[in-house]
């Protein structure tokens, strides 16, 4: 039942693309449901062009017969489409469960819109149960994780079978935990201000529409514009 949410969720995200676009895929379990729904439209997307957030998700993608352009070359895109680890009700979400944060960062701040998907489990009341990743230039590992202490985090260093887990960069990530989850935007600026973070998982007001599905039905949540 979650995969099917997932799945419908993302085919109505996949909606919103419009032939011409400039378009980013973001990464993880949610979003491959995404990339089949545009591999199923392409004779449709014949002048859109696409931006992958991470290496699998490049693979994943051209694997399906997607174009996959170079985003060191796009200064702006016109939609983004990504999962999410939380969402809540003021769409601010927790992202990089996946591993990609920083590149998903970039690429969300590029785009014009960016709509998140997601199955309804990822829809919370406030922040905070899941972890939040952070990601950190591997020479700043001890003192940033001094610095994520201090601020309230018990940060656990993300692993892989041969040892500290990498991202794309060749960064490391630490996954943090809060017995109290701070305040969103304060969190935020706070973890921006510690040198060696890279970027973090926190995406406060990047996010201008989720598709949450739940048991078949899919709610569109729409930022309101104050």
């Amino acid at each position: 039942m979650i995969d099917d949410d997932k799945r419908i969720a993302a085919d109505a995200a996949v909606a919103e693309i419009r032939d011409g676009m400039l378009v980013g895929i973001g990464t993880g379990s949610t979003v491959a449901f995404a990339i089949r729904a545009i591999a199923a439209r392409l004779p449709d997307l014949r002048k859109t062009i696409f931006f992958a957030t991470s290496i699998a998700t490049e693979q994943a993608a051209r694997d399906g017969g997607i174009p996959i352009g170079r985003f060191a070359l796009a200064s702006r895109l016109d939609l983004t489409i990504d999962g999410a680890d939380e969402i809540d009700p003021a769409l601010q979400v927790i992202k990089g469960a996946g591993g990609a944060l920083l590149r998903e960062k970039i690429v969300a701040e590029a785009s014009d819109r960016m709509v998140v998907i997601a199955d309804a489990s990822k829809r919370v009341a406030r922040l905070g149960a899941a972890p939040l990743p952070v990601e950190v230039l591997p020479f700043a590992r001890s003192f940033v994780a001094a610095r994520l202490a201090a601020l309230g985090a018990e940060p656990v260093l993300r692993m892989a079978d041969e040892g500290a887990w990498r991202s794309d960069q060749g960064n490391v990530i630490f996954d943090c935990h809060f017995a109290s989850f701070p305040e969103p935007a304060g969190l935020a600026a706070g973890l921006q201000a510690i040198p060696g973070v890279m970027g973090h998982g926190l995406f406060l007001r990047e996010v201008d529409a989720a598709y949450v599905a739940d048991r078949g039905t899919v709610t569109k949540m729409e930022r309101k514009i104050t």
